[in-house]
């Protein structure tokens, strides 16, 4: 199902079939403020599992990133400290991704990695599903390295590609290429380790 949204302004009753479908276990597809991203319920174990086996992640060896509505939740899921809280508040909402240390709400697929990605996007239609849901959501591009740039941009290709994946893909507008800035803040001294 393709659903068109506006950033600034989100259809509530668009957005709550969304967060019941997450509920439910589904799959979406949703603009962010860098690429185009597919994401679950992050505390719905079965779904994270789908995802990490369509996209071919290894929980163990990739970064997986939640996406959170506000920084007044993320000490539930990530320990932050004073100088790395000061840091995301300077930056987010913004096109920055930031590696933290997991705590233990996160299910069990994540707890096999002791680090989880944080991410608050300057994009009010991924930001209002998290709120509505109550959880964040796993987030992760839906660009794979053979893609064909229409097709992480566009969301009428995107939802073409992956409509038998998707419960629903958002058309939130054109997408863009660039991804998010990764900084590592689990060693003390954050530290850029993708520049987006």
């Amino acid at each position: 199902m393709l659903i068109k949204l506006y950033n600034e302004n989100p259809n509530p009753r668009e957005i709550e079939k969304i967060v019941s479908v997450l509920r439910d276990g589904g799959t979406v597809i949703y603009p962010t403020d860098t690429l185009y991203a597919i994401g679950c319920d992050a505390l719905n174990l079965r779904a994270v599992e789908k995802i990490c086996e369509l996209k071919g992640i290894n929980p163990l060896k990739s970064n997986l990133s939640i996406i959170c509505n506000d920084l007044s939740i993320i000490s539930e899921y990530a320990k932050v400290d004073t100088p790395t809280f000061k840091l995301m508040k300077r930056n987010l909402p913004g096109p920055f991704t930031f590696i933290l240390t997991a705590t233990s709400s996160l299910p069990r697929i994540f707890k096999k990695r002791k680090t989880v990605g944080i991410r608050i996007p300057d994009n009010n239609i991924i930001r209002e599903i998290v709120e509505k849901l109550g959880n964040p959501v796993l987030s992760t591009s839906v660009k794979d390295k053979n893609d064909e740039i229409e097709y992480t941009t566009n969301p009428e290709l995107i939802h073409e590609k992956w409509e038998d994946f998707a419960d629903i893909v958002i058309d939130g507008g054109p997408g863009g290429i660039e991804p998010s800035t990764v900084v590592d803040c689990t060693s003390g001294e954050p530290e850029i380790t993708r520049q987006g």
